[in-house]
């Protein structure tokens, strides 16, 4: 009687719909990693730009974090002020604060990046990859 246990077990893990859980299951994870190395990567960008973190570290900041566009930088005035707060209440249960200067230095940091990223690629050599390139 155990073979026959076994050998439903066998045939149920290659069952398609179990298969198809499976893969939109590692899918999911993949993107979950990549969204949150992104936020990893902008927030690094915002406190080398001079943005402030400040913790969220009781109920009333968490609800307030909460409601806060998440991972994106929006601007508010505050006395007067103008400042752009960056919420992540996903990993680091925290907010980015930074002034207009601030704000600018992000600005110019992120196009430095994006033409460094730009630049690594033009210095592929692409003719490696044959007549058809790496897609085919």
């Amino acid at each position: 009687m155990a073979k026959r246990e076994i050998a439903t077990v066998k045939s149920a893990a290659l069952c398609p719909p179990t298969l198809a859980v499976a893969l939109l299951a590692i899918g999911l994870a993949g993107c979950t990693s990549i969204e949150k190395s992104g936020a990893r990567n902008t927030e690094r960008a915002l406190a080398a730009a001079g943005f402030q973190m400040k913790f969220a570290d009781t109920p009333a900041l968490r609800e307030q974090v909460k409601k806060l566009p998440q991972r994106k930088l929006a601007h508010v005035m505050r006395k007067g002020k103008l400042f752009f707060v960056y919420a992540d209440n996903l990993d680091c249960k925290c907010i980015y604060v930074g002034t207009e200067a601030a704000y600018q230095r992000y600005q110019k940091l992120s196009l430095e990046e994006n033409i460094a990223a730009d630049e690594s690629m033009s210095e592929m050599d692409w003719n490696a990859w044959g007549a058809w390139g790496p897609w085919y």
